[in-house]
């Protein structure tokens, strides 16, 4: 599936290999805008829609190992060879997942605030309760999807985020998809142990990478994890803390 994507090249260097930036569960390529601008003034940048999220097209099937695919054939589309990757959430998983279906083309990996192993707990119950309420209510204003939304969800930080993606009315990404799929996007097959320096970066508030499971998860699956925290940040870690995140970004990448 070719996704839809933007492309940003440096004015200076063109010549380094590009990041590719995937957003996690119920957002856009719009997520990761911070964390973008601050990197292509160094780095050829794509930033992606994964499948049923945003402007990409929306399918029935969805698990980890097409979602990578996606990443892969939009990447051959833009005759992209070699590339280092920086994941969200979900789009953390994918982007551990590509490290199986493109270990000779992928150099360099972050993972923001999610471990490579299938949850148990469902944080998005009331999140889906909300977005079928605003689908069954046939409504076209953001204000009355709003109304509808504070019945179920009280952070107003959580109504905003989804909204980015109410448009026209209806929500641009394939609501009946994720939640069919719901147990797919937590869940995790072990990967082949990869090699590579890694870097995660968690948000110390975060539940996703607090408990030695997960830790263990990492460890046992990259070996040269490196796990850095990002203070006063939940998983939402590079909105909260932009500068924080990108520090250990371009320690990283350096």
């Amino acid at each position: 599936m070719l996704l839809n994507y933007q492309f940003h090249q440096p004015k200076h260097d063109q010549q380094k290999i590009p990041l590719v930036l995937i957003h996690g569960l119920f957002g856009s390529l719009s997520n990761l805008g911070a964390i973008a601008r601050a990197l292509y003034e160094k780095y050829p940048v794509i930033q992606l829609d994964v499948r049923n999220h945003g402007q990409s097209p929306h399918a029935d099937e969805m698990n980890y190992d097409v979602m990578a695919q996606d990443i892969l054939e939009t990447l051959d589309h833009l005759n992209i060879q070699q590339f280092s990757v920086i994941g969200h959430s979900m789009g953390g998983k994918i982007s551990m997942k590509l490290t199986e279906l493109a270990a000779d083309r992928l150099q360099q990996l972050v993972i923001l605030d999610i471990a490579p192993y299938a949850y148990q707990e469902n944080h998005h119950d009331q999140i889906f309760k909300a977005l079928f309420a605003v689908k069954d209510a046939n409504i076209s204003s953001r204000k009355e999807a709003t109304e509808i939304m504070h019945n179920y969800l009280t952070e107003e930080m959580v109504i905003q985020f989804l909204l980015k993606s109410f448009s026209k009315g209806q929500w641009l990404f394939n609501v009946d998809a994720l939640f069919a799929h719901y147990h797919d996007i937590l869940g995790w097959v072990d990967i082949k142990q990869w090699e590579k320096p890694t870097l995660f970066i968690r948000g110390a508030k975060s539940p996703y990478i607090g408990k030695d499971i997960y830790l263990n998860a990492i460890h046992s699956q990259f070996e040269k994890a490196d796990i850095q925290t990002v203070d006063n940040a939940g998983h939402w870690l590079h909105a909260e803390q932009p500068d924080q995140v990108l520090n250990h970004i371009f320690k990283y990448l350096k």
